[in-house]
């Protein structure tokens, strides 16, 4: 099993990064393609037409996000922690997705930067 860990910076406020990651129609906007998501813990979520399922586990309003991603029967948990830290000029955010199946994270890595960050960040730096 391997980790990513991750940081980027937006030019966004921490409440409006933290919309944009748990409203299924600010999701939609960013990635292009319809989302279920909300903020509520215990719920599951669907983005990408479903490329990532997962539940939430723990959300602190505009400080921080924690998910367990599904990877079919795979025993232990792939949990992803974004974190949210307010900076003079917006957010840096932080992510750190463990538990992520060897043969999983080279297509991992490429989707959370060129994908998941990327969007975000094309969305919010504009």
């Amino acid at each position: 099993m391997k980790t990513i860990k991750l940081k980027i910076h937006l030019y966004a406020s921490s409440e409006d990064i933290y919309n944009a990651l748990t409203n299924s129609f600010a999701v939609s906007l960013w990635t292009g393609l319809p989302a279920t998501m909300d903020d509520k813990e215990g719920t599951e979520f669907s983005l990408w037409e479903g490329d990532i399922v997962g539940r939430n586990i723990e959300m602190i309003p505009n400080e921080k996000i924690v998910q367990e991603w599904y990877f079919g029967d795979q025993e232990e948990q792939s949990i992803v922690t974004i974190k949210l830290h307010k900076s003079e000029e917006g957010t840096q955010l932080e992510v750190i997705h463990t538990n992520i199946p060897d043969d999983d994270y080279a297509d991992m890595l490429y989707g959370w930067k060129n994908y998941y960050l990327g969007s975000l960040k094309e969305f919010f730096d504009k």
